[in-house]
């Protein structure tokens, strides 16, 4: 009896070690998430400046680089506007649903220990940078014709008042995300209020001079097409690095990610094919953000063949938008910004609630409720982002002004705000 009594000890005493072991390594960081994560924060650090190239080439010549300058200063801004304080309202502990509370102001306990499997500090560097781009986005709807001083207080302010109450309430414990919204990778936090700041800026500071009887083409499209192969690479840690984790979700979310660009893509192009006469570049490649920003919230949540799905309803939605809704409804946005991420990302979120089989279950699961939150999510941001953003607009209208003089948006951005030009001949 006494040897199966010792018997009896030694095994408790192994399994205590063991489980002691489990528990330890489940707090440890892992050496391929973490690898996997500091490339993703890279690779979307990388479309800021891909965005920039994006704009700069559909502007016209004499405005190129304050095109670019507008998104590269905004990376710059918004990196230490989110150390400083932003990260800390987004992700700080949770004050009652609505913001995050100042236990990380300054990154103040924010160091190597593990968020997950993961460094709390690449944590938060990898979502300020989606704070930088979200913000970057917005300039192209009012590009040409505004104040640069304009946009970086604006920048800061939007920052502060729209973006990090809206991320608290999605991804940082808040109110929308204890509700049961879901948003994989910013198809709320990202392109809706990105999008639908873009529309009321564009509505609010008013048409560019001549617009839209003048023809105002892009001045170099190869830039743009440059841009846009930034973008897509990028894309793949914006989406497949909001797993979080070097698994099989990213793995998921990355093919769905280009299977949503692609068709994106073709849909775009086939529809403008048939509707005038042939197909373009520049419809080519609106297509293909179409279907990334409407596969951002589903990425994870969702199979390759229904991002196929969401990708073809995105590319057409956002040709309608842009081509049709847009010059009826005679707005400037000047880059379409609302016409593609804020009707991509409204689409995409609705779809998580009709698609969703990973993780989550959609309407065609049997799960008509996710449907019903989703749309609640969709409601929020449109609300927040449309009236945060005129009275952001007010403020930065009565402290600096929005908008340049007639003379100088004649002569052009680059030498009337920056006192230098794109080209030399």
């Amino acid at each position: 009896m006494k040897v199966f009594l010792y018997a009896g000890i030694l095994m408790a005493a192994l399994l205590g070690l063991t489980g002691g072991a489990l528990a330890a390594d489940a707090a440890e960081i892992d050496k391929a998430d973490t690898a996997w994560l500091l490339v993703s924060t890279a690779m979307v650090m990388f479309m800021v400046p891909g965005l920039a190239v994006f704009y700069a080439g559909m502007a016209r010549r004499k405005n190129v680089l304050s095109t670019i300058m507008q998104s590269f200063f905004i990376l710059c801004l918004i990196t230490v506007q989110w150390m400083v304080l932003g990260y800390t309202l987004s992700f700080g502990p949770d004050l009652g649903g609505i913001l995050g509370a100042l236990d990380f102001a300054g990154l103040s306990g924010v160091g190597i220990e593990p968020k997950g499997t993961i460094p709390h500090l690449l944590f938060m560097a990898f979502q300020g940078m989606f704070a930088a781009i979200t913000v970057a986005l917005i300039t192209g709807a009012v590009a040409e014709r505004i104040k640069f001083s304009a946009i970086v207080l604006f920048g800061l302010l939007w920052a502060f008042l729209v973006y990090d109450p809206l991320v608290h309430w999605v991804w940082g414990g808040g109110w929308l995300q204890s509700l049961g919204v879901l948003d994989f990778a910013g198809g709320i936090v990202v392109h809706m209020s990105s999008g639908f700041s873009a529309l009321v800026a564009a509505i609010y500071i008013g048409r560019r001079r001549g617009w839209p009887r003048e023809l105002m083409p892009p001045h170099n499209l190869t830039l743009t097409v440059i841009g846009m192969g930034v973008l897509w690479f990028g894309w793949f840690g914006f989406n497949a690095g909001s797993a979080l984790a070097s698994d099989g979700l990213a793995v998921n979310a990355f093919v769905a990610t280009n299977a949503a660009a692609a068709i994106g893509t073709l849909t775009w192009a086939f529809i403008e094919w048939a509707h005038r006469g042939k197909p373009t570049m520049l419809g080519a490649m609106s297509g293909t953000v179409a279907g990334l920003g409407s596969i951002t919230p589903a990425a994870g949540f969702v199979s390759p063949q229904a991002a196929l799905l969401i990708g073809v309803v995105g590319g057409a939605l956002c040709y309608i938008a842009v081509t049709m809704a847009k010059p009826r409804l005679r707005y400037d946005d000047t880059l379409d910004v609302f016409g593609i991420h804020g009707v991509a990302g409204t689409w995409g979120t609705l779809s998580v609630g009709l698609f969703a089989s990973i993780n989550a279950t959609g309407l065609f699961y049997g799960n008509p409720g996710l449907l019903v939150k989703q749309a609640l999510g969709v409601g929020v941001t449109i609300v927040l982002s449309v009236v945060g953003t005129l009275v952001i607009l007010k403020v930065v209208d009565m402290i600096v002004g929005l908008r340049v003089t007639n003379e100088d948006e004649i002569q052009g951005l680059d030498i009337t705000q920056h006192e230098e030009s794109g080209y030399s001949m």
